[in-house]
């Protein structure tokens, strides 16, 4: 609704009645074929759903928007959408947030400047929307809220807070929390409370880092650091997905094969002119 060169078809969800707060000029509907002629759909569902709903969709011919954050299996996600986006001329840009997403071109910039060296990315604190989700689909689990502190040197504690359905035995909620490829390489604690809303802020952050060499000169540092608020900057980095993906041929695309200049509104030309 705020882009300036892009229109809100509207909005797709399991429950077409519950509207959520949003404005009444916009449509709501259970089937996006209800929508009339779209041509690209964010899908902001959790990650382990994206795989199936995204093939779905680009079998439409529909590009797709994802933030599917699941690091180690983003590769095969890529390489398995881009044989049904290529198949029905469609594209698909998958992991468009933050991370992955524009911290992954950070992580890439970096690299070209000190291709030697090592970079930490420290996440948090903050709430973790993947995270979260997750913990809310374990059987018995009523809320979630999953913290990530960064420890240093890309090292992460979870603290993960749980409102349990009643009757449930919580140790077996933290067990499958822990047991969680979200979770298990990392130190997690698992902890009971009565209200999870209570503690909800969606506030996150990051701070990449990098020592290494250019050339043969060591001792190269490069910082970057932001705080955000965590839905809104998906979101946002999402819709100039959405635009960069009628620039692509079709296919799947992670934020990194993306020229940075197709994710903003404009002519090339002139965004040449201004930011370089």
């Amino acid at each position: 609704m705020e882009a300036p060169d892009l229109a809100l078809a509207g909005v797709v969800r399991r429950n077409p009645e519950d509207r959520g707060g949003l404005p009444p000029e916009v449509a709501v509907a259970g089937d996006i074929r209800e929508l009339g002629e779209v041509d690209a759909a964010l899908l902001c569902g959790p990650s382990r759903a994206i795989p199936d709903l995204a093939a779905s969709y680009l079998a439409q011919g529909i590009n797709t928007v994802d933030s599917y954050d699941i690091h180690g299996d983003l590769a095969d996600l890529r390489v398995r959408l881009d044989a049904v986006a290529k198949a029905h001329g469609a594209v698909a840009v998958i992991s468009s947030g933050w991370d992955p997403g524009t911290d992954s071109i950070l992580r890439a910039l970096f690299e070209a400047m000190a291709p030697r060296g090592i970079t930490y990315t420290n996440f948090g604190p903050g709430m973790s929307m993947g995270h979260s989700v997750a913990v809310r689909a374990i059987a018995g689990v009523k809320d979630a809220l999953s913290l990530t502190v960064p420890l240093g040197q890309g090292i992460h504690r979870r603290m993960v807070y749980v409102e349990v359905e009643e009757g449930v035995d919580f140790a077996q909620v933290r067990d499958a929390v822990r047991s969680d490829p979200y979770f298990k390489n990392d130190e997690t604690h698992v902890i009971q409370v009565d209200d999870v809303r209570a503690l909800i802020d969606v506030g996150h952050g990051v701070r990449l880092e990098r020592k290494g060499v250019s050339g043969s000169t060591h001792n190269q540092l490069f910082h970057f650091d932001m705080r955000i608020n965590n839905p809104a900057l998906t979101a946002q980095v999402m819709v100039a997905s959405a635009r960069a993906s009628f620039r692509q041929q079709p296919g799947a695309y992670t934020l990194i094969e993306v020229p940075v200049v197709d994710l903003l509104p404009g002519e090339r030309d002139a965004l040449i002119r201004r930011l370089v």
